[in-house]
């Protein structure tokens, strides 16, 4: 079994050294192996556009699904690549027929802009969104389960589930929360924005109809990347945002081909793949997220706060409760703009009655990180 290789500091990324990278979950950061992959992509694409567009691109893109597929453990036929996690959630969201009376359940701690895209297909269609409260901080798995269960009816439609909350960093059980939304008649649309590259994922094991997960973030791959999976079931019906030359042709004919685009960053998954088992795949990912719970601990500390999840919910983002007493969005935006001003970015979210901060660990990272984290929030916190 391939264990965690640690690299000399930062030394396999472009990553400025004077600036304190401890957000790796909201944009990734992709390796220069990567991105020489990709360049190499792009640089025979303009030796001749046409020949690469008409010749190379269309064998080469079902390759680099059939790369993604095996990390996955999914069917490649059932993966389509799209820009981001949010423009999965849209082509499925905005393309049910959804009805006057239906019900989408969504997690409390919902992505906002999943959330809007939902709220815009509710406005255009009458249907209902109801909300499964998400019991934070420190959630059980049965506790997780038990939630979204109990908003669980006949006129629910559709449940759009976080596998990692954003803002609360929770790793929800997704096979178990899928398998009883099935056995309620519901189907299931996963957000995986956090989840390739963070934890160990199974697409097969998991049985989403539907689940949309980011490239660029924890798995290191060029911005723009991510994936659309869909069950065979669940592909009729389902269109890309831009219908083009492709349609009616069938899911891999009118996704793949949405018009021209640059597809190196598609087609660099492979080197993404390749860089994360050179990290050490699982090994990795454990390590993380062991760090990112030391990390918050000690923050937490300092702070004479809690933490926000432990144990099996945790992964390798964690949040940390603020001292504070305004626990508005606003109050939160400034902490974080101080923060920024101050050379490090880390999220600062207004959750249920508090502001939380979340902190991410990956390979070029180390507890001394947070340490220096840590001087920096209470110097902010401090400031009038």
């Amino acid at each position: 079994m391939a264990t965690y290789l640690d690299f000399p500091r930062r030394a396999a990324w472009d990553l400025d050294p004077a600036f304190l990278t401890v957000n790796h979950g909201s944009f990734g950061a992709a390796p220069r192996s990567v991105i020489s992959a990709q360049r190499r992509w792009q640089d025979r694409m303009e030796r001749q556009p046409s020949q690469f567009m008409n010749t190379v691109y269309p064998g080469a893109i079902r390759s680099a699904a059939a790369a993604l597929g095996a990390f996955l453990n999914a069917d490649p036929d059932d993966l389509v690549f799209v820009d981001n996690a949010t423009t999965g959630c849209n082509t499925v969201i905005r393309g049910l027929p959804l009805r006057k009376g239906d019900e989408i359940a969504i997690l409390s701690h919902a992505y906002g802009a999943v959330h809007n895209t939902i709220r815009f297909a509710a406005e255009q269609t009458g249907a209902h969104i109801v909300q499964a409260a998400v019991p934070f901080p420190d959630p059980t798995e049965d506790a997780l389960v038990a939630a979204v269960e109990a908003v669980l009816t006949p006129q629910t439609k559709l449940a759009v589930l976080d596998h990692v909350t954003s803002g609360s960093a929770i790793v929800l059980p997704i096979q178990r929360i899928v398998a009883a939304c099935h056995a309620a008649g519901v189907r299931v649309l996963v957000d995986g924005a956090h989840a390739p590259g963070q934890i160990d994922l199974d697409l097969q094991a998991i049985g989403a109809d539907w689940y949309a997960g980011n490239c660029h973030k924890w798995l290191c791959a060029p911005k723009g990347c991510a994936f659309l999976h869909a069950r065979p079931p669940a592909q009729a019906g389902l269109h890309p945002g831009t219908i083009s030359r492709g349609y009616g042709q069938g899911f891999l004919a009118e996704f793949d081909w949405t018009g021209t685009t640059d597809p190196s960053r598609f087609l660099a998954i492979d080197a993404a793949i390749a860089f994360h088992h050179e990290l050490g795949g699982a090994s990795l990912r454990a390590r993380n997220k062991t760090l990112a719970q030391q990390g918050a601990a000690l923050i937490a500390q300092r702070l004479n706060t809690n933490v926000g999840t432990t144990g099996a919910t945790a992964g390798a983002m964690a949040t940390i409760r603020l001292p504070v007493d305004d626990p508005s969005p606003e109050h939160a935006l400034r902490i974080r703009r101080r923060l920024m001003d101050a050379g490090t970015d880390a999220p600062v979210h207004a959750l249920d009655g508090a502001l939380w901060l979340r902190i991410s660990a990956f390979a070029y990272n180390e507890a001394a990180d947070y340490a220096r984290l840590a001087d920096l929030v209470s110097g902010v916190l401090g400031e009038p």
